[in-house]
C-alpha cells in the first residue's frame, strides 16, 4: 500500500494494530504517546485520530479522551451481512483489473501470512490477513465502497475467529484456493471463494457468541 501523506500512513497503522488486537477494544489512545511509538510529530497522529474516528475505528468520550470502541453484538448479523455484499462486489470489480503484478502481490502477502502462521505469531498472521484483503479490494478502484467496508472491519469481532488457531489455518486454505482460481482465471470461482471464506469466518463468531441470527 502507497499513502500520499503521512497522517494517511500513521492512520493505517492504527486501523490496522486495531483490527489485528494490538490496541484491544477499550484501549485508550493517547496522541502523544503514539507520536512516540511510531516516531512522528503530533500533527500526522491528531489528524489521523480524526480520521478514524469518523471511520468508527475509535472513539471520543467526556472526561476519558479516545479509545478503541467496544464491539455492539446486537449490529453484527447486520455488519456481517454488509460486509458479504460489499466484498462480494470488490472482489469482482477487482479480479475485473487485476494483472500480474496485483496477483504477485497477493501471493507475496499469502506467503507471509503463511510463514507468519508457522512461526506461530497470531498478531502477524492477522496483519497479513488485513493486508491480503485490502491489497485486493483496493485494485478494484471504488474508494466509496472500500471506505465503507474499512467502516465495517472497525465494528468486526475477527479475533473472536481465533481457537487454538484452527481459524486461521482453515483461513490459509481459503486463500490458497480463491488464489488457485485467480490463477485459472476463473472469475466465477474465485468470486465464490472469497465469498465462503467470508462466510467460514462468521460461522466461527456465531459458534463462539451462540447467535447465528
Amino acid at each position: 500500500m502507497s499513502f500520499a501523506t503521512k497522517q494517511e500512513s500513521v492512520a493505517e497503522i492504527i486501523r490496522e494494530r486495531i483490527i489485528i488486537g494490538i490496541y484491544g477494544r477499550g484501549t485508550k489512545l493517547k496522541q502523544a504517546d503514539l507520536a512516540e511509538e511510531l516516531g512522528v510529530s503530533i500533527t500526522p497522529v491528531r489528524e489521523a485520530l480524526l480520521a478514524l474516528e469518523a471511520e468508527g475505528y475509535i472513539r471520543g468520550l467526556p472526561h476519558k479522551g479516545l479509545i478503541v470502541p467496544e464491539i455492539m453484538p446486537t449490529s453484527l448479523t447486520e455488519i456481517f451481512d454488509l460486509r458479504l455484499a460489499l466484498e462480494r462486489s470488490l472482489t469482482a470489480a477487482a479480479l475485473d483489473r487485476m494483472d500480474q503484478a496485483g496477483l504477485a502481490k497477493l501471493l507475496s502477502l499469502q506467503q507471509a501470512l503463511e510463514a507468519a502462521l508457522e512461526a506461530g505469531d497470531l498478531f502477524k498472521v492477522r496483519t497479513e490477513n488485513y493486508r491480503f484483503h485490502f491489497c485486493l479490494y483496493e485494485m478494484a478502484e471504488r474508494p466509496q465502497t472500500l471506505h465503507f467496508v474499512r467502516v465495517l472491519w472497525a465494528k468486526y469481532p475477527f479475533t473472536l475467529q481465533d481457537v487454538k488457531q484452527d481459524r486461521p489455518r482453515r483461513m490459509r486454505s481459503e486463500h490458497v484456493l480463491f488464489l488457485d482460481r485467480v490463477q485459472q482465471q476463473d472469475k466465477a470461482g474465485a468470486v465464490d471463494a472469497m465469498v465462503r471464506h467470508i462466510r467460514n469466518g462468521w460461522r466461527e463468531i456465531t459458534q463462539r457468541t451462540g447467535d447465528s441470527s
